[in-house]
């Protein structure tokens, strides 16, 4: 996966042979994508690198994290749980996604016309994020940590996969996540169980 921000923006995220070449989803929806990034920064977010993707922040809470699909070109925010969404214009990513959380766009002009919608929610978002505020957990027997919630909630294909596992083998990369005692480890531990994750395998099996 790339770790340079104007790498995404040029040639992708790095996690498909589609990297850097015309075929590329990134490259598909560049002028959506690029609107979406001067939106985020316009707001005062400052902006990363996380799971492969532009990663908006506010402080040291993640904001919204930007993404592109063969259809369509996405801004998928943190805590949406916590949004009112008065326009409507919030979706889920799939069936087994917790809250709408996503702002999906079929065509790159979209975005430009919707500044207005996004700037709002942007602030909103931030608002909460001042505030210390995080939506209640879904009640699970077992914890997730921090790192790996935004993980899902940025990778539609791994939330799905992850869901898709049986509870033993997503309370398995609970546990192994949760023993990690720093923030880092916990994101390395992650995206080297991307792979196993979307296999169905749980964090000990082969």
């Amino acid at each position: 996966m790339i770790t340079d921000i104007e790498d995404f923006f040029a040639h992708g995220c790095g996690r498909c042979a589609r990297f850097a070449t015309a075929d590329c989803s990134a490259r598909q929806w560049a002028d959506g994508l690029k609107e979406l990034r001067r939106i985020c920064l316009a707001a005062g977010l400052s902006e990363t690198v996380k799971w492969g993707h532009p990663c908006y922040m506010h402080g040291d809470r993640n904001i919204a994290v930007l993404g592109a699909f063969r259809n369509d070109c996405r801004i998928t925010f943190f805590n949406a749980a916590l949004l009112k969404d008065p326009e409507g214009v919030l979706e889920r990513q799939g069936p087994n996604t917790r809250h709408p959380n996503m702002i999906r766009f079929l065509d790159n002009a979209r975005v430009a016309e919707q500044e207005s919608v996004l700037t709002s929610y942007l602030r909103e978002a931030t608002g909460y994020a001042d505030a210390g505020l995080k939506p209640p957990k879904d009640a699970v027997d077992f914890d997730l940590p921090e790192e790996f919630l935004d993980a899902l909630d940025a990778d539609p294909d791994l939330n799905e996969a992850f869901q898709a596992l049986t509870p033993g083998r997503r309370r398995s990369y609970a546990i192994n996540l949760n023993g990690a005692k720093k923030s880092e480890t916990r994101i390395a531990r992650i995206a080297k169980f991307r792979g196993r994750i979307l296999s169905g395998k749980g964090a000990n099996e082969r």
